[in-house]
């Protein structure tokens, strides 16, 4: 039988650098648990418009339909802000999401009991926190038409559409209501169905879906902004998040933050099964090329490690292996190492990005 097929992309800024701390424990699974991936490797972002002239290749984006799980670094970079649009790095990834067609982006926000002091907010509202935003990921307002800027009389006008056919909405749907049943059996869907047809549709359908399909989740209803307070006020109040492409994206970074960190949040951006049954999938940390501490030893690898563990999770249903994952990560923040975006009013002692990727592993080696 074939070994799990994996493509990572490692693209830009601290792409490389989080992302050789995966390879470590990728590697790790091949040494220590029998467990081997047929990895390759390929360019995305910027790295990818200096080599080729485009954020992808069409090489690689045929690779990607075709293993199992991509694995994603970051994309994008100041020295290639004054691009064209249609070459900027990001295109690359925007691309990839709708070329595989991940429409359900899922992002955990979690709050580790050794950080719960890091977060902005009180300790008694952030710990234990454990929540997932369910993000439609190829509609919306980012892909419809018609979008740019355009000269009207004598000014200019920036034009994007919010776009959501009733498809696009039910498979989002379901993908959440799927993923709280097997947590806590609730859903929040968060629109602006006051003030936009395309959030009235969109409570709509996801209530007619509720209806039919799946009665025994507790479903409520959130405008998007209140949604944002209600995250600030008590998160904890939520299980499963589902939301549009725009708000999914905004809700989320705020989210992050009650974790203490950008550098702590995954994500799994899933699609249609394939043949073996499992959904098309990339998986990439939610932070940024973060290009003012590239090549520094300052970036925090948690969250694509993180990424790892969900593609563990959803690509390879080694679920137990995930959690393996996950409690070292656990036991390595517990241990009061802290990269430099951790370091808060607990101290800790300070490791680069390559020591807390080993510590890891070194947690990893102490679970067996």
């Amino acid at each position: 039988m074939a070994n799990p097929s994996i493509l990572i992309l490692a693209g830009d800024g601290i792409g490389p650098e989080v992302m050789a701390e995966v390879k470590k424990i990728i590697g790790w699974f091949g040494t220590r648990r029998g467990i081997t991936f047929d990895v390759t490797e390929d360019l995305v972002g910027g790295c990818a418009y200096d080599k080729h002239g485009t954020p992808l290749h069409d090489d690689t984006m045929a690779k990607a339909q075709e293993v199992d799980a991509v694995l994603l670094g970051a994309v994008g970079g100041p020295q290639y802000d004054n691009l064209d649009f249609s070459v900027k790095p990001e295109r690359g990834l925007l691309r990839l999401r709708k070329e595989m067609d991940l429409y359900s982006n899922l992002r955990p926000a979690q709050c580790f009991d050794a950080l719960a002091d890091f977060s902005s907010l009180k300790k008694e509202v952030v710990a234990g926190l454990d929540i997932v935003i369910v993000r439609e990921l190829t509609s919306g307002v980012y892909f419809g038409e018609p979008r740019g800027i355009f000269t009207e009389g004598n000014e200019r006008v920036g034009i994007n559409t919010q776009r959501y056919t009733e498809s696009e909405i039910a498979r989002v749907a379901r993908s959440a209501f799927e993923l709280a049943r097997r947590r806590n059996n609730k859903v929040c869907s968060m629109e602006k169905a006051n003030v936009m047809e395309s959030g009235i549709l969109w409570r709509q359908v996801v209530q007619e879906i509720h209806d039919k399909e799946y009665p025994d989740v507790q479903l409520s209803h959130m405008y998007a902004d209140a949604g944002a307070m209600q995250l600030c006020r008590w998160p904890k109040q939520f299980d499963v998040i589902v939301t549009d492409n725009l708000f999914g994206d905004l809700l989320s970074d705020a989210a992050a933050m009650l974790t203490g960190s950008l550098g702590m949040l995954p994500s799994a951006s899933l699609g249609a099964p394939m043949a073996n049954g499992r959904p098309k999938a990339l998986y990439e940390p939610v932070h940024g090329s973060a290009p003012d501490i590239a090549g520094q030893g300052k970036a925090n690898p948690i969250a694509c490690i993180l990424s790892f563990a969900m593609a563990l999770r959803y690509s390879f249903d080694l679920g137990d292996e995930a959690a393996r994952v996950e409690a070292a990560v656990e036991t390595v923040l517990a241990n009061g190492l802290r990269t430099a975006d951790l370091m808060g009013p607990d101290g800790g002692t300070p490791v680069s990005t390559s020591q807390m990727g080993d510590a890891v592993v070194a947690a990893l080696d102490a679970s067996i």
